[in-house]
């Protein structure tokens, strides 16, 4: 016999996932730190710059809680002075089409808040 869910049941196995990945990407910096190192790797003075108005503490942060759930990747070079990369897992890549999709959510959004 099939396992059929009700449409209630449906909605709560859905709004579970969703709060799944909003406690996993909580916070306002994540899903930038993400669409940032889909592009390439960056260095973290460079992710500083790229993620505008993101603290310096708050990017550490950030960076380790991402590299703990295995979505980016950190690197430490052996170079004078040493240099600290931080790449994109092939993981961390599948949240491309997540990151791409809210970027042209977002462009849209801002075309009919200015245009309203």
């Amino acid at each position: 016999m099939e396992n059929i869910k009700t449409p209630l049941e449906e909605c709560g196995h859905t709004i579970l996932a969703i709060h799944d990945v909003m406690d996993l990407l909580n916070g306002k910096w994540k899903v930038s730190i993400i669409a940032c190192l889909c592009f390439r790797t960056m260095r973290y003075s460079e992710l500083l710059k790229e993620v505008r108005g993101v603290s310096g503490k708050m990017l550490s942060r950030d960076l380790k809680e991402l590299e703990s759930n295995h979505l980016i990747k950190r690197t430490v070079q052996d170079t004078q002075p040493v240099t600290v990369e931080y790449a994109i897992t092939e993981y961390g890549y599948t949240l491309k089409k997540l990151t791409s999709t809210i970027a042209e959510w977002g462009l849209e959004h801002r075309k009919k808040i200015i245009n309203s």
